[in-house]
């Protein structure tokens, strides 16, 4: 391949770094000062922590990656996941072909080129993420040849922020979501978990953001921007089950925890509205009935088998600070919305769940518990951090209680398989348990390990699940294998070990709730991602290491450990990296997630080195994972891994 045409990066001018007026300049020369939205006051702050009172900072150009030079380069690639067939087409100066468009100017449509492509391949494709280039008013055809590609370069690089795009398709399209289908399975799964399903609506601009997710009774209205579908349809057609839940932890860290009662009667359900009537409702509900003024948004709440409409209105303005890396510190006013209606309580809520606070943070500050401290260790008088007072300021969530402020004595867990089983738990810290020692922490600390029913992979099985499969429903994490096997660390010896258990348990859950799903991640086959690597030229690293030899030892990892990634096509195999995922779907699922980006990845570092352009046909591959395994199984607590390439399959082991 020819070399890729390179210039001097136009953010920096080749001087690899920018130098841009620093953050302090935005409110002037002052320490307290007010976010009234009046623009830059363009005057240093004299004390200012970055700039030193000199008004403009340096920074690195991450355009060019401090290289000075960019590569005036974009490639589209489409791939058939049925058939492994790609094909590429290479963006270059030169080889635009622009036409005009009903306004007079110069644009290159990217999305004819990827029709051309999905043709090639056989392949049913959305273009919905693919861009055009707009050429400036400056360019016309009659121009030099040298002209014409120095202002084409300049907008092919306006836009490699992605410089290699890799669009999906199979050879059959997708079907279509179908709102109403949709909506009422959302509505189904809360009644299932005991949730509440919010659909809300928010005015933005002469539209409206809309907006689907789970919560937890008693979670306050979102301080979040509005969501960025623009109709009902649209936002359930693009939030499925995993992206209602996702989140559900975060918006429900102040509701109150009661316990739940799912064989209380309840009322006689209705069957979920027509989405557009639905939709017609929420909107109606945008404007005050009373004075006809515009309302913020509303909010429609699926409880108890129907819905409960409501206002959303402003609430009393609360007074921010907001501490800037300048030194300065930001005082803005924030209108917190509220409900104009409160539905009842859902009939399974119970009595209140007894708490207490948590002793490592403050509410209402970023003090957290400092690191001397840790083990139980009194605070240090010569911490550099604390100076003896025993907590520090800090961006992160407190460990103790992920954020709530407060630890329950008791934790909800729900299981589901996200179709019709489910099993609420409940349990108590307290309740006399026998919990015989296991083990005993390299500190001192015994390991016991409590009955059954405190075992979720236990309780996977009799979902019809495995316990390699068991997820935090808010956002896909792998339970550990404490909460899988029942396994506890107490702090000393006589602690309780269920309320021990219960802490972790409930650390930074929504109203003390646990949420766990059973059923196995949706993941593409194997031999698919293997066939897509091939198909790009690049490489698929396979990581496995098998644990099983330590079944039964609560310190040590057990069972199969799984890593799935693409990579450049002659990036080397680090052996300082250990895999991570409890299961292959784990892994394959989380590779084909950040697919696009890891493609974007493999571009080469260096501009004067092209991006490749693979086209490639139709291939059959055979599935590896019990040739894995069989490898695995004989290199017991060794990483195994296969890389595949082109060139050929090659095996490594860790350490070799």
């Amino acid at each position: 391949m020819s070399a890729a045409p390179v210039v001097v990066c136009p953010d920096c001018d080749g001087a690899t770094f920018t130098l841009q007026p620093c953050r302090c300049t935005a409110y002037g020369d002052r320490f307290l000062v007010e976010d009234d939205g009046l623009g830059p006051r363009r005057e240093a702050y004299r004390n200012c922590e970055q700039c030193r009172g000199a008004g403009s900072v340096a920074y690195p150009c991450h355009r060019c990656a401090r290289r000075g030079r960019r590569r005036a380069q974009l490639v589209l690639s489409v791939a058939n996941l049925d058939t492994g067939a790609v094909a590429s087409h290479q963006v270059v100066p030169g080889g635009l072909d622009p036409r005009r468009d009903p306004a007079g100017v110069w644009v290159v449509d990217l999305a004819d080129r990827v029709r051309d492509l999905a043709a090639d391949v056989g392949a049913v494709v959305s273009e919905s993420d693919v861009p055009a280039l707009w050429l400036p008013a400056e360019w016309q055809p009659e121009l030099p040849a040298a002209r014409r590609h120095e202002l084409e370069a300049q907008t092919i690089l306006r836009a490699d922020h992605v410089p290699w795009r890799l669009v999906l398709g199979r050879s059959v399209a997708a079907p279509t979501v179908d709102p109403a289908a949709r909506l009422a399975r959302l509505c189904a799964l809360a009644d299932l978990l005991l949730l509440d399903l919010v659909v809300e609506a928010r005015r933005q601009g002469g539209s409206f953001g809309w907006d689907i997710r789970y919560e937890v009774p008693g979670t306050p209205v979102s301080a979040g921007a509005a969501g960025w579908h623009l109709s009902l349809a649209e936002a359930l057609s693009h939030t499925d089950v995993a992206g209602a839940l996702t989140g559900l932890a975060a918006r429900g860290l102040a509701a109150p925890a009661r316990r739940l009662r799912p064989d209380s009667p309840r009322p006689p359900g209705v069957a979920a509205s027509h989405v557009d009537q639905l939709e017609r409702r929420i909107v109606a509900d945008c404007v005050d009935p009373g004075s006809g003024d515009d309302l913020p948004g509303a909010q429609s709440i699926w409880r108890d088998g129907r819905w409960w409409h409501s206002t959303l209105r402003p609430g009393e303005p609360e007074d921010v600070l907001a501490e800037q890396p300048t030194g300065q510190v930001v005082r803005r006013v924030r209108v917190p919305l509220t409900r104009g209606y409160e539905p009842p309580a859902p009939s399974w809520l119970g009595e209140p769940v007894d708490w207490r606070p948590c002793p490592d943070c403050r509410p209402g500050s970023r003090l957290r518990v400092c690191d001397c401290r840790l083990g139980g260790r009194t605070a240090q008088p010569d911490c550099p951090h604390c100076c003896g007072a025993g907590l520090r300021p800090s961006a992160f969530p407190c460990f103790t209680c992920g954020g709530t402020h407060r630890l329950h004595r008791t934790v909800l867990v729900t299981l589901t398989d996200l179709r019709h089983r489910v099993v609420h738990l409940t349990w108590d810290a307290g309740t006399p348990e026998v919990a015989p020692l296991v083990a005993t922490q390299p500190g001192g600390k015994p390991v016991v390990r409590l009955p059954e029913r405190y075992r979720l992979g236990a309780w996977a099985a009799a979902l019809g699940g495995r316990p390699e499969d068991l997820a935090d429903a808010d956002g896909g994490h792998a339970i550990g294998k404490d909460l899988r096997d029942g396994y506890v660390t107490l702090p000393w010896a006589g602690a309780d070990p269920v309320g021990e258990y219960v802490r972790d348990a409930g650390r930074g859950a929504a109203a003390g709730r646990l949420i766990v799903t059973v059923a196995p991640p949706e993941a593409p086959p194997l031999s698919e991602l293997v066939r897509l690597a091939l198909g790009l030229d690049l490489a698929l690293m396979v990581s496995v290491c098998d644990w099983r030899h330590n079944a039964g030892d609560p310190l040590l990892a057990d069972g199969l450990s799984w890593s799935v990634e693409i990579a450049p096509r002659d990036a080397p195999v680090r052996p300082d990296t250990y895999p991570c995922r409890p299961s292959l779907a784990a892994a394959l699922a989380w590779c084909a997630e950040c697919l696009t980006d890891a493609v974007a990845g493999a571009v080469p570092p260096d501009p004067t080195t092209p991006i490749p352009v693979p086209c490639s046909g139709p291939r059959d591959v055979a599935d590896p994972e019990q040739e894995l395994l069989r490898l695995a199984a004989q290199h017991a607590g060794q990483v195994v891994t296969i890389r595949f390439t082109r060139a050929g399959c090659t095996v490594h082991e860790l350490g070799r």
